[in-house]
């Protein structure tokens, strides 16, 4: 089968947006589950995961797969945050610190392997990635999807304690699901949207539903651990990785600069940095060297120097 040429979406970071100036996010194109019985087995060491530091999305799944004990299931690859004309690198073509070779096929940056899986794929090159070794393709790459696998799919292998961690619970889908629907548009892609729109009316359409709905958080999160049910679940994760970059992060390059998580949402703060300094899962799955460096260094259209800040110190409080 000829291999499809790529030339069109060499530049694949810039961002696709309305005629008022909005940004639209593209939806993911690999949907497949892990599941017994299925295609894909829950098998130890058959997948593999493809994942940057800096991407939100993607670190979702670093934490779900910590908090599941899936470290040794499914191993994981790093790549730079230097995101540049051919998308994501891998340290064979960008040796930034913390930043991972392909170990599979020494492939030079994540388009690789989606050429792999699909020649005539046509969409962006994303991560993260869920890698199936044994058919060498992709999974899944839509990150809320992966998050609820890791939940559930390997259960019958893990030990006891990992395998009754649910981040998904029954009785608490509908609650979930129900903050899932306003925090994802208006606060995970709100500052994207914010962020990457082309006009002032779109930008501050976007900016003003960011900050609604972190005043909505922060109510709900008064006097509280968790946003559901007193317990850990997939909200806190989706909501926690935006959250955790948004003062190094979004305050200044997408502009969401109304307040601070730090001096502006004293709620939203303190479940912060419990969640960071009191679960590796969430504090090792965050580097902000690769957070900070990705979005200063790779979108040189809002960013042309390049010129990645010091601030804030310290990039996130103690406890």
């Amino acid at each position: 089968m000829a291999t499809r040429d790529v030339s069109a979406q060499s530049n694949i970071h810039v961002m696709k947006t309305e005629p008022d100036g909005s940004f639209k996010r593209q939806a993911s194109s690999f949907r497949d589950v892990i599941e017994r019985g299925g295609r894909y087995e829950p098998e130890s060491d058959r997948y593999h995961l493809y994942v940057s530091y800096a991407c939100p999305w993607a670190t979702r799944t670093l934490i779900a797969r910590k908090l599941k004990g899936l470290e040794e299931f499914i191993p994981v690859t790093v790549v730079s945050p230097r995101m540049g004309a051919h998308g994501w690198p891998f340290a064979s073509a960008d040796s930034f610190p913390g930043a991972d070779a392909d170990p599979l096929y020494g492939s030079e940056h994540v388009k690789d392997l989606y050429i792999k899986a699909d020649p005539n794929y046509g969409g962006r090159f994303t991560v993260p990635v869920l890698w199936d070794k044994k058919n060498a393709t992709i999974v899944n790459n839509e990150s809320s999807e992966i998050l609820r696998i890791f939940n559930t799919a390997f259960n019958h292998l893990l030990p006891a304690d990992k395998a009754a961690l649910d981040l998904y619970p029954e009785e608490l889908r509908g609650e979930i699901d129900s903050l899932n629907e306003w925090i994802y548009p208006d606060i995970n892609n709100g500052v994207y949207r914010a962020g990457f729109a082309q006009s002032q009316a779109a930008y501050e359409t976007a900016v003003h539903e960011v900050f609604d709905a972190l005043d909505k958080v922060e109510k709900l999160l008064a006097g509280k651990d968790y946003l559901v049910g007193d317990r850990l679940t997939e909200a806190d994760i989706r909501l926690w990785v935006t959250i955790v970059r948004f003062d190094p992060v979004y305050v200044g390059h997408f502009k969401c600069n109304f307040r601070t998580i730090r001096d502006g949402y004293p709620a939203i703060d303190l479940w912060l940095r419990k969640l960071y300094w009191n679960s590796d899962a969430f504090k090792s799955s965050t580097n902000f060297d690769h957070i900070k460096t990705h979005y200063y260094w790779s979108h040189s259209q809002i960013n042309p120097t390049r010129v990645v800040p010091v601030g804030p110190i310290p990039v996130i409080r103690p406890l």
